[in-house]
């Protein structure tokens, strides 16, 4: 039976599981990072207890969600050898040294002070520890810029040469292969989403302690920051979101005619399809409902602006069309449901309510995982809209893999289902468990750290992480 099956799309379906396990981890670990500072900045500066019990209670979640993306990461860089690695000899040149400065500039950084942010508390000074703090925080944004940045070269590429064999070289300039097109829609939209969806998670675990106690100030204020960032940021990530699908239409046409369903050419404008059944064989979208003219309003900000279609572009450079048809709607879906919450909570604030209002906590709640799903439909459309290439425009996914038979690819890809079911479903368990945890009730700061008098060593502090 296995023999029947493409290994192409066995390997893709593998690569497709592995990232999107991994990639919602980082997405959490960046937000959580930069909460964290903002939390631990906002004790030094205040000094209320109630900071830095959230801070202690938060710290512990990122370190359990870092771990868990460090692992998840290392599986997908072993598959650029094993299922991809012509692509890995062609494209190894310019996607390799932009993995390795990830590796020497943001997990390096990472590593060398996670340390003292996890365990040193009460073991070094106030401002050491913030620094620590800032520098992971740091540490998160450039491992994103890296990947980011690789990930736009293979969306646009640029700044290479391609020698006689086929193979991608730097050329004279490293400043155009880092920063191409699409380079900077991708970062801002990306690290946004990353914030977005930590403030949905932090807004639903406060939401969920304030309908059993919405006097805990824990739960309070964990609630009215995450719900000003969500109300902050949506409308931001509308704004970039539309500057980025601008982008794309630029350089990647196809991409977004296949998420809009345009099949055929609109000279005189094109309609918004909000809903349909895609039918790449027939050509055509079953069923659709659209607005007239509101597809070149939105991509071309005129509504009489004409719009090329799928028919202008050979069918085999076609992406599958009803995959990010749907991926792109769920996620701005999900992001209109987000700015709803955002506006939904300044107007509890403006009324008073925003504390005891039990349908604003309950949508809240419901909302929580909506940032990781997000994200995931984000990259599917990102990803499956840059089909069928890997380099888009010049090196195609068919080119791309190792010459793997059909049965070794689904013998690994079950393996990894199986694996990962059982490690990160119980990793996750073990997260919901410490969110279920109502935060300290009181303003408790940590210990003071120990002083050293001459000819005396100090007993050993408790770990603020035990507390």
């Amino acid at each position: 039976m296995l023999e029947h099956l493409d290994a192409v799309v066995l390997a893709r379906v593998q690569f497709a599981f592995t990232v999107s396990f991994h990639f919602v981890f980082p997405a959490f670990s960046i937000g959580l990072a930069s909460y964290l500072m903002v939390l631990e900045a906002l004790w030094l500066r205040t000094g209320r207890g109630v900071y830095a019990n959230l801070f202690r209670y938060w710290l512990k979640i990122f370190s359990v969600v870092f771990g868990m993306g460090v692992v998840s990461g290392v599986v997908m860089s072993y598959q650029f050898g094993t299922n991809w690695s012509v692509f890995s000899e062609k494209a190894g040149p310019v996607i390799g040294p932009l993995m390795a400065y990830e590796v020497m500039t943001a997990f390096f950084l990472e590593a060398g002070f996670l340390g003292v942010m996890l365990f040193g508390m009460n073991k070094v000074g106030k401002g050491l520890h913030f620094l620590a703090t800032c520098m992971v925080a740091l540490g998160t944004l450039i491992s994103a810029t890296w990947i980011l940045a690789a990930n736009s070269w293979m969306q646009t590429p640029a700044g290479h040469l391609l020698t006689e064999q086929g193979q991608f070289v730097p050329g004279p300039s490293w400043w155009a292969i880092i920063f191409t097109a699409s380079f900077p829609y991708r970062l801002v939209h990306t690290v946004i989403a990353a914030y977005l969806t930590t403030a949905l998670a932090v807004g639903a675990v406060g939401a969920w302690h304030l309908l059993r106690d919405r006097a805990n100030p824990g739960a309070r204020k964990m609630f009215s920051m995450a719900m000003w960032m969500a109300a902050i940021v949506a409308p931001i990530q509308v704004l970039v979101g539309d500057a980025h699908g601008l982008n794309t239409l630029e350089h990647q046409p196809a991409k977004i005619l296949a998420i809009e369903g345009h099949y055929e050419p609109s000279p005189e404008g094109a309609s918004l399809i909000l809903f349909g059944l895609p039918d790449s064989q027939a050509a055509r979208v079953d069923y659709a409902v659209e607005v007239p003219k509101l597809g070149s309003l939105i991509l071309k900000h005129d509504p009489n602006a004409a719009l090329p279609g799928l028919s202008d572009f050979p069918r085999e450079d076609w992406p599958p069309v009803a995959i990010v048809f749907w991926s792109f709607r769920i996620m701005v879906g999900l992001g209109f449901a987000m700015l709803g919450l955002g506006l939904w909570s300044l107007f509890a604030r403006w009324r008073g309510g925003l504390y005891d209002w039990r349908w604003l906590h309950r949508a809240a709640l419901v909302m929580g995982p909506a940032g990781f799903v997000a994200v995931i439909a984000g990259w599917i459309t990102t990803e499956v809209g840059r089909q069928p290439f890997t380099v888009y425009g010049l090196l195609r996914t068919a080119e791309s893999h190792s010459p793997l038979a059909a049965p070794a690819v689904a013998t690994s890809l079950i393996a990894f289902v199986v694996v990962y079911f059982f490690a990160f479903g119980a990793g996750i368990y073990y997260l919901l468990r410490l969110m279920a945890k109502p935060p300290q009730p009181d303003e408790t700061e940590p210990p003071p750290q120990p002083q050293r008098a001459a000819g005396i060593t100090p007993a050993p502090a408790t770990a603020s992480m035990e507390r």
